[in-house]
């Protein structure tokens, strides 16, 4: 049964940063393409940013610069570094495990934490 766990919202003031953190279990994590998604209130969910097996980086145009996705095949876990954080990037944060690749014949998404920035 895969499991994705995740951790680290919360409340934070606008310029201030947050580090979340997905533990997966229940699949061979270092073979997926890991992700993490946003979605706010009223809007249609949308891609942060994705790291693939190899360690190659995808960021939404939005947070590019300010935050930084990375993971630890040791630990099954996957981070989202949060800085500089805006108003804006208030939503569920969810993690997504997908793969492998090329046909990624499976995903699997976490509950979500939630993230919430006040100006």
């Amino acid at each position: 049964q895969v499991q994705l766990v995740e951790s680290g919202g919360g409340l934070v003031q606008a310029g201030g940063s947050l580090r979340l953190s997905c533990a997966a279990s229940g699949i061979i994590f270092r073979i997926n393409t890991m992700g993490w998604y946003r979605q706010a209130p009223g809007k249609q969910r949308e891609l942060v940013a994705s790291i693939t097996s190899g360690g190659s980086t995808n960021y939404a145009d939005s947070v590019k610069g300010r935050f930084t996705i990375s993971r630890d095949n040791a630990k099954n876990t996957v981070y989202l570094q949060m800085n500089s954080l805006k108003p804006e990037d208030t939503a569920v944060y969810l993690c997504k495990v997908m793969g492998p690749p090329p046909s990624y014949p499976y995903a699997y998404w976490g509950q979500g934490t939630q993230v919430t920035v006040s100006s």
